[in-house]
């Protein structure tokens, strides 16, 4: 039987889906593109606007404005950059409209182990399933790395993956002409003839749409892997399967217009350990990576230069910054106290030097762990970790200072 396409989806593009696409745009907030136009002002006649986006986009009158270039630094310890393409809100509201009508067509066909940007799953679901393939006897890593995968996915792969499922010439043409929209540089307008723009609304959705080959040709060969994105690992049980497996994503990806990275492709161990997502894992521990523990220690030291004064939005700046790294790796899986320990010795250390713009170790006796807790209500990254017990239950970790979760101690 041959298998029918998605004909009607242009007949799905209402004001109530507008409206929750510009609340979804609203809640992710975002820099104004290259009309100037912020959220905020597009808001303030937000249905007359979105009633005429509507009516462009179902009468085939939709067009993009060219994306606003962008290069973010990869770290302070970095001379590198990552480019982001910044649409104008109307554009992104377009592409979240689009991200909507898709996401169902595409979704069930996805495969299980694929994790990155889809409903229920996230990076926590994707390491659990790694560590699970290891307990199974997958000890071999195939630690893959795209060379720029987004800026490089070639137009064309994507259309033809996207044509396979779906008929609405409308919506097939929309996406396109979001892909070719160019991006405006210093002034300067530079077509896209390859690549979905980082930062783009849609661009998650694409890159699972094309990488979905890989994933099933994965499959087909009998390959465990877990895929958050476009960062994946291969687990193996011998090196030869990992060298076959590293032989058939390159053949992959070949077809797919798309390049591995050799520099950083490689065949490892659970024992050795890896990096992913974010973690170091291995078979002795399940910890933040040099480079997160580096973004965490950056992170604070913005915050904590010595010149400046220690007062309450310090400490709330602070407990920000040690919240969101605690919420991604105090984990039940993690083993991260010891590090965690030794992070929140070397928070305190710069509060010190903060407060008495210097470095004493004397200074150690004159401000007490205590007193960063009862008095400043300062977080600590160890009391976020979290075991699990005999009966299988999750508990948090109470640091001896008795600090709680929600700040000092009562």
């Amino acid at each position: 039987m041959k298998k029918r396409k998605v004909h009607s989806l242009t007949g799905r593009i209402t004001f109530k889906v507008m409206l929750q696409a510009f609340k979804a745009i609203k809640r992710n907030r975002g820099a104004a593109g290259v009309d100037g136009q912020s959220i905020k002002m597009f808001e303030a006649n937000r249905d007359e606007n979105l009633l005429a986006l509507m009516q462009e986009l179902k009468a085939r009158k939709f067009q993009p404005k060219p994306l606003r270039r962008k290069y973010i630094s990869k770290g302070p310890r970095s001379s590198k950059t990552r480019p982001l393409g910044i649409p104008v809100v109307r554009d992104r509201v377009a592409q979240e409209v689009l991200r909507r009508l898709l996401e169902p067509v595409f979704e069930p066909m996805f495969h299980d182990n694929s994790y990155g940007f889809r409903p229920g799953r996230n990076c926590h679901t994707a390491i659990r399933t790694a560590l699970d393939l290891h307990e199974q006897g997958h000890w071999y890593v195939l630690d893959a790395d795209f060379q720029s995968f987004f800026d490089n996915i070639p137009h064309s792969v994507i259309m033809q993956a996207l044509a396979a499922e779906v008929a609405d010439g409308n919506i097939l043409s929309t996406v396109e002409r979001f892909l070719t929209a160019g991006v405006m540089e210093d002034g300067v307008f530079k077509p896209t003839t390859v690549g979905t723009p980082q930062g783009g609304v849609i661009s998650p959705l694409l890159a699972n749409i094309v990488l979905n080959y890989l994933d099933w040709k994965l499959d087909e060969a009998g390959f465990s892997f877990v895929r958050y994105a476009d960062d994946f690992v291969v687990l193996c049980q011998s090196e030869r399967q990992a060298q076959e497996a590293w032989d058939t994503v390159t053949r992959v990806t070949e077809q797919l217009g798309i390049e591995l990275n050799t520099d950083k492709t490689h065949i490892t161990t659970y024992g050795k350990g890896y990096e992913f997502l974010g973690f170091f894992l291995s078979s002795r521990s399940r910890r933040m990576r040099d480079k997160s523990k580096q973004k965490f220690e950056d992170k604070v030291r913005e915050l904590t230069v010595r010149h400046q004064n220690l007062d309450d939005k310090a400490i709330v700046k602070l407990n920000r910054v040690i919240r969101g790294t605690a919420n991604y790796f105090a984990t039940d899986f993690a083993t991260n106290r010891w590090l965690f320990q030794k992070l929140d010795s070397w928070v305190r250390m710069r509060i010190r030097a903060m407060k008495y713009k210097r470095k004493s170790y004397n200074d150690n006796y004159r401000l007490r762990g205590n007193f960063f807790v009862h008095k400043l209500g300062l977080l600590t990254l160890e009391q976020f970790c979290v075991t699990v017990d005999k009966h299988g239950q999750v508990c948090h970790v109470i640091p001896r200072n008795g600090a709680t979760l929600f700040g000092a101690a009562q």
